[in-house]
């Protein structure tokens, strides 16, 4: 007689065979893959179902999972789901994992365009998921947006996306280098928002296992002191911004200091704001056009 696992049972031996392999979170992974397997978004299922027996098709496909979480791939890309900003968006190895830290980023531009009209235009550069123009669409009705991307995997993502988060009729989608599909569309913005590769290339080796190997290096890699795609957004934004328009970046540790910097010595920036992410690190920069 084959042996019976409980949906509890599995749990316990799942968290304590992730715990072995040095994982983060281990019961948190145990439980958000059982909930995929399962296909119960909500994980309390789990706990008022405790004592239910798993089918021999649901724990053949557990253990799949397990396998390939204990290889350090990331449950986003095993699941592909990730949750950010309240909504639920398609992740893929085309895409960067959207992060807690990047809705720090959304929240301070939602702050910024609190009454944003039909007129209102943001452009979202680096869109991967969509997961920042898309948030922004979902909680500001009126808003339109642009979404930028080199990669066409990424932009079939987003695009993806929009149709599921019911956004579609209100953001275009554009493939290429940074701010150059928009200098041919030549329309001015009211704000420019991304998260660009920022780390630097000396660090990429130290990254965790589950970053390195999975999420796209193209998304990552920001070049020698990590600030070669900020260069490029500080010197060539300001052009495409409407009067009182603002630039919005995510930035990784250290680098606020350095943008900053960097605008001063640029007639197009003004008033640089700099805002912490929870544990007190700068983590976006907005400037604003003079």
């Amino acid at each position: 007689m084959s042996e019976v696992w409980t949906i509890g049972k599995i749990l316990k031996w799942t968290e304590e065979y992730f715990q072995k392999a040095q994982l983060d979170s281990p019961r948190l992974d145990a439980e958000v893959l059982l909930a995929h397997v399962l296909n119960r978004p909500e994980r309390i299922y789990l706990y008022v179902h405790f004592d239910q027996p798993l089918e021999q098709s649901e724990l053949a496909a557990y253990r799949e999972c397990i396998k390939r979480r204990v290889q350090h791939e990331p449950v986003a890309y095993i699941t592909g789901h990730r949750d950010f900003m309240g909504l639920d968006f398609k992740v893929t190895k085309d895409t960067l994992i959207p992060r807690p830290d990047t809705e720090i980023l959304v929240e301070a531009v939602l702050q910024r365009l609190p009454a944003a009209g039909e007129n209102t235009t943001l452009a979202d550069i680096g869109t991967g998921t969509g997961a920042i123009c898309l948030s922004l669409l979902n909680y500001l009705p009126k808003l339109r947006a642009m979404a930028v991307d080199i990669s066409p995997g990424a932009l079939a993502v987003a695009q993806e996306n929009s149709l599921s988060l019911g956004l579609s009729q209100r953001v275009e989608f554009f493939q290429g280098d940074l701010l150059a599909p928009l200098k041919a569309k030549g329309e001015l913005l009211n704000a420019i928002v991304s998260n660009p590769p920022y780390i630097p290339k000396a660090d990429i080796a130290a990254l965790a296992a589950d970053v390195k190997a999975y999420e796209p290096m193209g998304a990552l890699d920001g070049g020698e002191d990590g600030l070669d795609f900020y260069r490029r957004l500080l010197a060539e934004s300001g052009d495409l911004l409407k009067d009182g328009g603002f630039l919005a970046m995510e930035v990784g540790i250290h680098q606020a200091c350095q943008l900053d910097a960097l605008a001063k010595d640029m007639s197009q920036w003004g008033k640089c704001e700099i805002l912490r992410d929870l544990a007190g690190i700068e983590r976006v920069v907005i400037l604003w056009k003079a």
